[in-house]
């Protein structure tokens, strides 16, 4: 008894230990002096899906891992490379799922796909249900 009681408490206790103790990274939430660079970095962080929230973009996001990768997208922009190649490399680093948009191929067709099989079937239920009433 007294285990599952320390089972369930580190689990309850869980959530709150997984952000690290250590201070935010130093363009987490610090704009970039230059407004355009800023607006570029701010455009490709709209763009770029956060891993641990996953319904919400980096640049909305406060977790420790969107603070992190904010951080490195102002770095990269303020050194003077293109956000194409930095989301091309954060693409790379953690696959297609970091992206709102990826692209078409056979692991990710399901997802484009998914939509017009449903948006299908639903006109032929509708379309059966109404040929029903009618007769």
């Amino acid at each position: 008894m007294r285990l599952a009681a320390l089972l369930l408490a580190l689990l309850l206790a869980a959530p709150a230990a997984a952000d690290s103790n250590r201070p935010p990274a130093a363009l987490a939430y610090t704009q970039l002096p230059d407004a355009g660079q800023e607006a570029r970095a701010r455009a490709l962080m709209e763009t770029l899906r956060c891993l641990v929230c996953q319904g919400q973009s980096i640049a909305d996001s406060d977790a420790e891992m969107a603070g992190d990768m904010r951080a490195m997208v102002r770095e990269r922009i303020a050194r003077g490379e293109q956000p194409a190649a930095i989301r091309g490399y954060l693409i790379q680093r953690y696959g297609d799922y970091v992206t709102y948009d990826p692209p078409f191929s056979w692991v990710t067709a399901p997802l484009w796909m998914a939509p017009v099989v449903l948006l299908v079937t639903g006109l032929l239920l509708a379309r059966r249900l109404f040929r029903r009433k009618g007769a």
